[in-house]
């Protein structure tokens, strides 16, 4: 308050801060808050060089889905008069892609599951030997078998074999978009074989796909089939036939099966086979 009565008093800056024993820039700093209201004034924003292009860039990135490059956008940043480095107008394009993803994301769909509604399946391989994955949903109750094809008789009694193993039918089977269960694509939507129809009529159970090119629904295949493929296929030796790598694999389930989920209690005590690809 002394310093606030002293500026007017005097008037000035200066004055007042001789008359108080401190620096004109303290008593300026004093009144410009005491006139916003006992508020620090806002900052005026420092410009940067390249604000003048900064619509341009934004323009570029939309009309490009963000897949321009600063490299390509930079000669025509040049042309509309930005003079600054290469280095800074690359902040300005990650900057512009980023915001650009923020608002132009294709948005989630999280999978909610139902208890026994869903069943996701996939398969993966292993040296020689193809491995049917099948998780489901909510439960993680898992049923791997490995074959030597991956052919639709194969596929329908893997399922089969799943099924009586779960005891009961779930409501739906997710697969991802397989050959042997596909027999078309019309509209981006899969037209299912005439044997899958009849094996899915006969059981009461709905086919459903993932999406074709999608992160998100390819991923809820995927990942919750890669429960089976992370934790039960990781070879340690190569299997001797298709039937002791059958004898495993049922051995696997009970073990994993039989212990309450969670992401650490799911791994078997003993892994099978690392090594391989899935």
């Amino acid at each position: 308050m002394d310093i606030i009565a002293a500026y007017q008093q005097v008037g000035t800056y200066r004055g007042a801060a001789v008359m108080c024993g401190t620096t004109h820039k303290t008593v300026r700093r004093i009144i410009e808050r005491a006139e916003a209201g006992g508020k620090t004034p806002d900052r005026a924003g420092r410009g940067r060089n390249y604000d003048l292009v900064a619509e341009l860039v934004a323009d570029r990135v939309g009309v490009t889905k963000g897949r321009i490059s600063a490299k390509r956008l930079l000669p025509a940043a040049r042309a509309a008069g930005y003079a600054g480095s290469a280095r800074n107008f690359r902040r300005l394009v990650a900057e512009a892609k980023r915001r650009w993803r923020r608002d132009n994301h294709r948005g989630r769909r999280p999978a909610v599951w139902t208890p026994g509604e869903v069943l996701a399946i996939d398969w993966g391989s292993t040296g020689s030997l193809h491995v049917f994955c099948a998780v489901l949903a909510w439960s993680r109750f898992r049923f791997v078998r490995f074959a030597d094809n991956e052919r639709s008789e194969t596929t329908l009694a893997m399922l089969a074999g799943c099924f009586e193993e779960l005891g009961g039918v779930p409501k739906v089977v997710l697969a991802d978009r397989m050959g042997c269960l596909k027999g078309g694509v019309v509209a981006n939507k899969v037209v299912p074989t005439a044997e899958y129809v009849r094996f899915a009529t006969h059981y009461s159970f709905r086919p459903d796909w993932c999406e074709a090119a999608d992160p998100e629904s390819k991923g809820i295949v995927e990942n919750l089939v890669g429960y089976a493929k992370r934790d039960l296929i990781v070879p340690q030796a190569p299997f001797s036939d298709l039937a002791a790598a059958n004898i495993a694999a049922s051995a696997w389930c009970t073990e994993v099966n039989g212990v309450p989920h969670s992401e650490i209690c799911a791994v078997p005590a003993v892994r099978a086979m690392p090594g391989g690809t899935c």
